[in-house]
């Protein structure tokens, strides 16, 4: 199997370079956010205002971590499910989010967007959210302060492993999964 070095932020080029069940470790920088940072996101771009963060070429790892143990930068930090994200995922795709890092299937509207805007959504493993947190160099809460462990940090992460589920051209890691086994929906 071979693994794909992937350079945060991305391009369309790195973007189109990958399909669904590619693997991928992830070096650079990707952001964070959860439920009620999309909120908060959506909600200024439908007002017209600027965002917080330029979302442009980024990544989004849905995760809320966990408080660092002393002398650590991050604490556990795995994903979260991404459906609880995917009324606001197709418009931050318009704005040039690249990729969405999570757990769980997408709706048909985000797999559309990832499409329409060049995006990708990968998956990380659920359950090793102390292993996931070794590859962060450095994190530092950017937005929404108030939020708590969902506010939006500014993550540094080295070989962040990752799988793609939904590609730029409509793949679907999971339904071809699903096809190969012959299980039903």
């Amino acid at each position: 199997m071979t693994v794909k070095a992937l350079k945060a932020p991305l391009t369309d080029e790195d973007v189109l370079q990958l399909r669904a069940g590619d693997n991928v470790l992830i070096s650079g920088v990707i952001y964070t956010g959860r439920d009620a940072a999309h909120k908060k996101l959506v909600d200024l771009l439908e007002a017209g205002k600027p965002l917080p963060v330029d979302l442009r070429g980024q990544m989004i790892y849905y995760v809320g971590p966990a408080p660092a143990k002393p002398g650590k930068v991050i604490g556990s930090a795995g994903p979260t499910t991404s459906g609880r994200m995917d009324a606001y995922t197709p418009a931050l795709l318009a704005l040039g989010l690249k990729a969405c890092i999570g757990k769980g299937s997408r709706s048909q509207e985000v797999k559309d967007a990832l499409v329409r805007c060049k995006g990708l959504y990968l998956a990380a493993t659920g359950g090793a959210a102390a292993l996931l947190a070794k590859t962060v160099s450095k994190a530092e809460v950017v937005a929404y302060p108030e939020l708590g462990a969902e506010a939006i940090y500014r993550l540094e992460v080295a070989d962040f492993p990752a799988t793609v589920v939904n590609d730029a051209f409509g793949g679907d890691v999971y339904e071809a999964g699903r096809r190969q086994y012959c299980i039903a929906e």
